[in-house]
């Protein structure tokens, strides 16, 4: 079994992947109880690390020094599972990868130039193969991951659920912001492993 997290870790670094939002969504980005997470935010809030938002949008977000913390604690966790050069290596499979998904999430978004209205069955049919054939290669990473730090392992029932999803038909499950897409929940694991990997996204251009 992987190294376990802290849970005042996983609370800080789930909202750090979510960028603002409520419990329920915070607990289910790194599998915790929504109590724990209310209760651990409560503590956060009175260390300045995490403030509610009130207002056309609401919910929580970290602070400046609730930023730095859970950067800090990102680093500590991976170093803290012995296996940083296993995830490191794993990282560099996983940047590759990043490259294909988003050349799949353009062909997606755009056919000859303008923007798909994705009518075309047999078009479509072709991205679903390809993203099929690409879930294969994340479920591997996700699995050497999740052996050296057990809070990966919370990424792949989200993943089988939006290919699925978007194989029977749900075509917002591929790149649709805001829910629980492909490329949603692909963004929050690259986040994840950058932010213990001390890796800088702009200097790196891996968006």
């Amino acid at each position: 079994m992987g190294h376990r997290s802290d849970t005042r870790f996983l609370v800080l670094h789930g909202l750090r992947l979510k960028g603002f939002g409520e419990p329920p969504a915070i607990a289910a980005a790194v599998g915790l109880d929504d109590s724990a997470v209310t209760e651990h935010l409560a503590k956060l809030a009175a260390d300045d690390l995490v403030l509610h938002r009130d207002g056309r949008l609401t919910g929580w977000t970290l602070t400046a020094a609730g930023r730095a913390e859970q950067q800090r604690l990102a680093a500590a966790d991976l170093e803290a599972s012995g296996a940083l050069a296993d995830i490191r290596a794993v990282y560099k499979r996983f940047l590759a990868m990043n490259q294909d998904f988003k050349v799949l999430c353009t062909d997606w978004q755009v056919r000859d130039g303008e923007l798909y209205d994705h009518a075309d069955d047999a078009y479509n049919t072709t991205i679903v193969e390809r993203l099929r054939a690409m879930h294969t290669d994340v479920v591997e990473v996700l699995g050497e991951l999740a052996g050296a730090v057990e809070r990966y392992a919370e990424y792949r029932p989200r993943f089988d659920a939006a290919v699925e999803g978007f194989e029977g038909g749900d075509l917002d499950l591929l790149t649709k912001p805001l829910i629980d897409s492909y490329h949603t929940i692909w963004f929050e694991l690259h986040e994840d492993l950058i932010t213990g990997l001390g890796i800088d996204r702009s200097q790196e251009g891996s968006f």
